[in-house]
């Protein structure tokens, strides 16, 4: 797999159930989500001022693409905040076949702009390494079949030396009636 397949194969409305330890907090966390993945014109005014304020890189950007998500969580079902809702653009440019760098207008793990190393493994998973300020984040995407995909993560400190957080989530395609 590349990075145009993951992408056009990401491409539609989720529904996700995802459920996440955090070590730090000793607590869990449920979270059911509707994720809303779509591809965006390389032309758009966000995509060129996300690519000049970010990277130098010489490569062209493919598929970039926005990722919408409207959260429920458990932790603190009464509180309604940005977390429980936002958007993310995410601008991949490939260095070789199955690697590249992910350029994002807002991180996984940590609210900032960040740029995230993907490579994709011999069955189709998509791995991706995103160092931010204070954490690493480690995520594993794979699709089970068409209309079905798994996440995985895991939060490491800074250094790598500590897990913060692990979560897993299965997301299933809305199919149009």
């Amino acid at each position: 797999m590349n990075i145009e397949q993951f992408v056009d194969q990401s491409e539609g409305t989720w529904r996700s159930m995802r459920s996440s330890h955090s070590l730090a907090f000793q607590q869990f966390e449920e979270v059911l989500s509707e994720i809303r993945i779509q591809k965006v014109n390389t032309e758009e005014p966000e995509v060129i001022q996300l690519l000049k304020s970010t990277t130098s890189l010489n490569r062209i950007p493919v598929s970039p693409f926005k990722i919408e998500w409207q959260a429920e969580s458990d932790w603190e079902p009464n509180v309604k905040s940005d977390v429980t809702s936002g958007s993310c653009l995410l601008i991949p440019i490939p260095k070789t076949h199955e690697k590249g760098v992910i350029l994002r207008s807002m991180g996984y793990a940590e609210a900032e702009k960040a740029v995230s190393n993907y490579e994709f493994l011999s069955d189709g998973t998509c791995l991706l390494m995103t160092k931010y300020g204070q954490s690493i984040a480690e995520e594993r995407i794979w699709f089970v079949s068409k209309h079905i995909r798994c996440r995985s993560s895991v939060l490491r400190t800074s250094e790598g030396s500590g897990v913060l957080q692990t979560s897993f989530a299965s997301e299933v395609r809305r199919l149009k009636s």
